[in-house]
């Protein structure tokens, strides 16, 4: 299963879409055509922090598989008024990247990324702290 990352706007990394791929391989038992990942913390609260839930969305596209967004959720507000909202969002297919400030041209996320890209393997791999689906 190989997804696209040669191409993006974004320097998305080989070991990251080899990572991805192996996730859905063990995973899905059949070759569906889309699939949304969501990593998320059971510890994760407004009042506690924790770790951002993730979600990830990838479409096939013949044999090859393309990242549709990468999003970074956390909560914002405060009291009763705390929420669940975008905290960094990567849509390629869209080309926008937003965070808590606003919407941007996603090349303007070249610095951010490779930070979010590298805290996100080691937080998922190396610290083992999410629960992940795949539907």
């Amino acid at each position: 299963m190989r997804i696209l990352y040669e191409d993006l706007p974004l320097p998305v990394t080989k070991g990251f879409c080899e990572q991805l791929s192996q996730l859905l391989i063990n995973r899905v038992n059949q070759q569906p055509r889309e699939a949304t990942i969501n990593f998320s913390s059971p510890h994760y609260s407004a009042k506690g922090g924790g770790y951002h839930p993730v979600e990830i969305r990838l479409e096939r596209s013949g044999h090859s598989w393309t990242i549709c967004y990468i999003t970074d959720f956390g909560y914002v507000g405060q009291g009763q008024d705390v929420e669940l909202a975008k905290s960094l969002d990567f849509d390629f297919q869209a080309g926008m990247f937003q965070d808590l400030s606003g919407y941007y041209p996603i090349e303007t996320a070249a610095m951010i990324y490779p930070i979010w890209e590298e805290n996100f393997l080691e937080y998922w791999l190396v610290m083992n702290v999410f629960d992940i689906e795949v539907t």
